[in-house]
């Protein structure tokens, strides 16, 4: 089994508002405190660039497709996974399910759930989100 705890970060380009439209999606992970059973994997991170048609009402729409993290062991494992998000409490919270299809931890359940803050109203209403930082956890096991 492993969990990690840490942090995401996502930039918006152009800035989401209200009226949806095609954004470029940019993710940056960093997972540290990583509890490994056998003791090896300390650390992760993962990145993506994706475009989305989305809006500021339409960000909690369902997807689907593979991320690769990378260990502090040096090698890596791809999860297959779909999410959905909800909004709680004013945060947007993202949770992705499936299955490690390649490398370290082949074949185990995975869960990513990430945190980050919703959109404020003003900010859709004007310039438009162009950025969020939240927190995230992985379980493996």
């Amino acid at each position: 089994m492993l969990q990690c705890q840490g942090a995401e970060s996502v930039a918006y380009s152009p800035g989401i508002t209200f009226p949806p439209r095609d954004v470029d999606v940019t993710t940056d992970g960093r997972l540290g405190s990583c509890v490994d059973g056998a003791g090896e994997v300390t650390s992760g991170a993962y990145g993506e660039r994706f475009t989305l048609h989305t809006g500021c009402n339409d960000l909690l729409g369902g997807f689907q497709g593979p991320r690769t993290f990378t260990w502090s062991t040096g090698d890596t494992s791809v999860i297959e996974a779909a999410g959905s998000s909800t909004a709680i409490a004013g945060q947007v919270v993202t949770t992705f399910t499936g299955t490690v299809v390649q490398g370290r931890f082949l074949g185990r359940p995975a869960t990513q759930v990430i945190v980050l803050p919703q959109p404020g109203l003003l900010q859709c209403l004007s310039t438009g989100v162009t950025d969020a930082t939240g927190t995230t956890t992985l379980t493996i096991v």
